[in-house]
């Protein structure tokens, strides 16, 4: 076996293995840090060991073994006299626990830590890094915060857990609404991730995470049929999916929307996200978030050619969310749709007020600059494709804005 059949290995085992580590240790332990950190040197041993002794013939009970071998040895280390180190010299099998409404490992750890005791965005941040496993940098990225911020806000999150001592355990079937919210954002902020990876050392389409928070997701509906949230998300997801095997050219360049090869799209894929929005507009309930973004994806992938696409319904379905998610993101991608019905000029000025909230988001300089370049602005265009490089962590990404850049006259 070959060190990249060994590292694809220890990829497909992190993906699938940390969080039934993390959710294992965190029961027999009751500590999040001591669950995470045992977890990430379990990881960390696999990286050193496996390329000379060969991965495991079972390479989740090795790594869930070995995590618990280190939190022992961490517990024991820092000398604790309490419930921890009596936990922590019991056998290494742990009861099972029952079931709940969940009977998903990984969907019932999402339910857990999104407690509604936490703050949205720290319950949200600490599961990203708990359960989806983004690193820290990813996660503040996702917030257009800094890392350091973002760290401290996932160390509160696990400090407020201890303090108030609220327990962890699998969620009742009456807890689900309540943290749903969190769930789907966890969801979506994982698919993100997967559809545009955010760092240059991963590949620029993570199928992996894209394809577990739809799995994930698909779960979710079938516990709540009936929230359109849920749906909403889900159909999102699915017509962005159906995208992906025209998104990256051979050269490893991202394609953009306008230029992609719509034949190359996943046809049922997409079927089955219309299918889905038509169903919530049966319903006459007002839309949410989701709903509206699947809306907008819905009115790209019916136009058979760029040309077809219906950009009137797209910038007023942008205005529909701005009133329910006033954030500059959303503000943007209007200002996009506005640029392609009454021009370049009307849009850049909507986009040019956004700078001071946006100044360190990739995007904002990548849609300035092509605004830009179609007012023949050439040397402001390359500035603001010289500063969105400079922001974008995503390889693909970044060789189709060097290129536009370097098209300019």
């Amino acid at each position: 076996m070959t060190r990249e059949d060994v590292a694809a290995a220890i990829t497909r085992a992190h993906h699938v293995e940390w969080a039934r580590v993390v959710a294992a240790l965190a029961r027999q332990f009751g500590d999040l840090d001591v669950a995470e950190e045992a977890a990430a040197e379990a990881f960390a041993t696999a990286v050193e060991r496996w390329p000379a002794d060969g991965v495991p013939p079972n390479p989740g009970g090795w790594l869930l073994t070995t995590a618990r071998r280190k939190a022992i040895d961490r517990v024991r280390r820092e000398n604790k006299r309490d419930d921890k180190q009596r936990q922590a010299q019991m056998t290494y099998d742990v009861p099972p626990e029952p079931l709940g409404a969940i009977d998903d490992e990984r969907l019932r750890l999402i339910f857990t830590c999104c407690h509604p005791a936490l703050a949205m965005e720290a319950r949200v941040a600490l599961t990203l890094r708990m359960v989806g496993g983004l690193t820290v940098s990813e996660i503040a990225r996702a917030y257009l915060v800094q890392e350091a911020t973002m760290g401290r806000r996932i160390t509160r999150a696990k400090a407020k857990i201890k303090a108030a001592r609220i327990p962890y355990r699998v969620p009742s079937a009456d807890d689900l609404p309540g943290r749903v919210a969190g769930v789907l954002t966890v969801l979506y902020l994982v698919f993100n991730e997967g559809y545009l990876a955010s760092s240059h050392e991963s590949d620029p389409v993570r199928q992996e995470l894209t394809g577990e928070a739809i799995r994930l997701t698909r779960l979710l509906r079938e516990l709540l049929p009936q929230d359109g949230e849920v749906t909403g998300l889900l159909a999102l997801m699915l017509l962005i999916e159906a995208r992906r095997a025209a998104r990256v050219s051979r050269d490893g360049e991202l394609v953009t929307l306008e230029e992609q090869d719509r034949g190359a799209w996943d046809a049922a894929l997409v079927d089955e996200g219309h299918r889905l929005v038509r169903e919530r507009l049966a319903t006459r309930q007002p839309p949410g978030r989701y709903q509206i973004l699947a809306a907008i994806n819905a009115v790209h992938t019916s136009a058979r050619d760029v040309r077809d696409t219906d950009w009137s319904q797209i910038a007023a379905l942008y205005g529909q969310l701005a009133r329910l998610d006033p954030s500059p993101i959303v503000a943007l991608n209007r200002a996009v749709a506005v640029a392609e019905l009454d021009g370049a000029d009307v849009g850049l000025a909507i986009v040019d007020r956004l700078r001071d909230q946006l100044a360190g988001y990739h995007p904002y300089f990548a849609a300035r600059a092509d605004l830009l370049r179609r007012l023949g602005r050439s040397e402001e265009s390359r500035a603001a494709y010289d500063r969105a490089i400079e922001l974008t962590g995503n390889s693909a990404e970044r060789a189709y804005l060097a290129r536009r850049r370097d098209q300019l006259a």
